[in-house]
């Protein structure tokens, strides 16, 4: 079974039956015995073995040091009222329902540094603002999901930038910052996944499944359905301070950003770098957050405890408190990390090199190609990086000696794919990250965000076909853009009208 089709079946039994049955811890760890049985050839003792290995080896704590903390961080914003206090001090000047999606968005693209840092961490401010205005959860995962991988691939200066510089070989004809900022304007998901935003924002326009969650949330019902998996957050509010103030929320953010860039720039120059760009480039992103994130718990103490604004009791507690308001995410993370486990035992990379490598050939169609098979894989393995890691060096490979800027269309059409298969993806860790932020039933924001991604995803494929025609990232992009405005403005006359009919 190794290096052949058999590898894709786990994740994709785990996938089906996730979109099946709306449940999605038992529907992983189906995927995941299934993986350990393939692997240990269907050997009872070889399965469990195989199964708790894998999935100790799998596991990254330090991105569970990080949840934990951050739920922490949430726990303690809520209860010292600097939540509320932000919430209230926002209607005051957030009028109506689009402008509380376009703040959303913006702090969204503002936070570009991590994925993870920012799915949290724009959940937890903008909650309370969009609540208010009867906007879904199912909604608020969407714009945060929207501005979280999006943002980070096309940014120099994140986490994403150094894990697909890392992925280009040495020989290359351009360095890994040089083709990543070649890739940037062809990055057509990214890039249109952002304009859709806007475009949704400002045309009114919900569809599919989303339609039905407005509708309800409009009636006071935020979630449709899962409400239940928060409760713990309802038992937090019960002990909010009254007096909180809108800083109590502001400055642990502003700490939390500040000491995150600070330790990724840090953790870059102690591997070596010699300026910022390179720093970012070879940080240590995970360490970096958890330095930020343990900064920020500092911080907070020495701000509520002297004004009691939170009882050291209550403080201490909150550690507590933010851990089960993280567990949820935590349990599907190290699910999913096992399940990709299983995936690199069963030899999912080599097969899907050996497939690529014997069947793509250098024509107009392989940027197009190279998106659908990247966005198959993420889809299936839940993973944006492991799929830069597999595709990545293929592609440069295939081009590298011949046609340069056709290299960096093909490049570009991985990290949009690989970008694109994570977001529909429910087993992918940033699809995880924005239903834990927005408070949302997991599956509910993957139903919701996979009818406007599938959207974006076909506009995609056809403008990877302009870019190998025109090789102009201008004109790829114009056409693209144009499109997806038509399909947008066609799809919003077809539901005007059903209304008025």
């Amino acid at each position: 079974m190794y290096g052949t089709w058999w590898s894709l079946v786990p994740p994709v039994v785990a996938i089906l039956l996730a979109l099946i049955t709306k449940e999605v811890y038992s529907s992983l760890f189906v995927g995941v015995l299934l993986g350990a049985l393939f692997t240990a050839g269907f050997q009872p003792w070889g399965t469990f073995e195989t199964l708790f290995t894998t999935m100790t080896g799998s596991m990254d704590l330090n991105i569970i040091i990080f949840d934990v903390l951050l739920g922490m961080i949430i726990v303690l914003m809520q209860k010292s009222g600097g939540s509320a206090a932000y919430g209230n001090w926002a209607t005051k000047r957030i009028k109506s329902k689009k402008s509380a999606l376009a703040a959303t968005t913006g702090l969204g693209i503002l936070i570009f540094v991590d994925d993870y840092f920012n799915c949290l961490t724009v959940g937890s401010v903008m909650r309370p603002v969009t609540d208010k205005f009867k906007i879904s959860r199912a909604k608020l995962a969407y714009i945060i999901d929207a501005t979280a991988a999006p943002v980070c691939i096309i940014a120099p200066i994140s986490s994403w930038a150094a894990a697909v510089n890392s992925y280009v070989p040495e020989d290359s004809s351009l360095t890994g910052f040089q083709l990543f900022l070649s890739t940037i304007p062809f990055n057509l998901y990214a890039l249109l996944t952002l304009l859709m935003v806007f475009l949704v924002i400002g045309l009114n326009l919900d569809f599919g499944l989303m339609k039905k969650h407005e509708e309800n949330a409009e009636k006071g019902d935020l979630f449709t359905s899962g409400a239940e998996e928060f409760k713990g957050m309802e038992e937090a509010e019960k002990d909010v301070n009254p007096n909180g103030k809108v800083i109590d929320l502001v400055l642990p953010v502003v700490v939390l950003i500040a000491a995150a860039v600070f330790g990724m720039i840090y953790t870059g120059y102690l591997g070596g770098s010699t300026n910022i760009i390179d720093a970012f480039a070879n940080c240590n992103a995970t360490i970096s957050l958890i330095f930020g994130t343990v900064v920020t718990v500092i911080v907070m103490a020495v701000l509520y405890l002297p004004r009691k604004v939170v009882t050291f009791k209550a403080f201490m507690e909150s550690l507590v408190d933010g851990a089960k308001l993280m567990l949820p995410a935590i349990l599907i993370l190290t699910f999913a990390w096992t399940l990709k486990g299983m995936g690199d035992n069963l030899g999912i990379a080599e097969f899907v090199n050996g497939t690529v490598g014997a069947n793509a050939t250098a024509s107009i169609f392989v940027p197009a190609i190279m998106f659908g098979i990247a966005l198959f894989l993420a889809f299936s393995t839940g993973t944006s990086w492991g799929t830069f890691a597999i595709l990545v060096p293929i592609v440069v490979s295939m081009f590298a000696s011949s046609d340069e800027k056709m290299m960096v269309i093909a490049v570009s059409a991985v990290l949009a794919g690989a970008v694109c298969g994570d977001h529909v993806s429910p087993i992918s860790d940033t699809t995880i990250m924005s239903s834990s932020g927005a408070q949302s039933n997991h599956i509910n924001h993957v139903q919701t965000q996979m009818q406007y991604a599938v959207v974006v995803a076909v506009i995609c494929a056809i403008g990877y076909i302009i870019a190998a025609i025109t090789k102009n990232w201008l004109i790829t992009l114009l056409l693209s853009a144009l499109l997806l405005v038509v399909v947008l403005l066609l799809i919003k006359k077809y539901y005007d009208k059903k209304e008025t009919a």
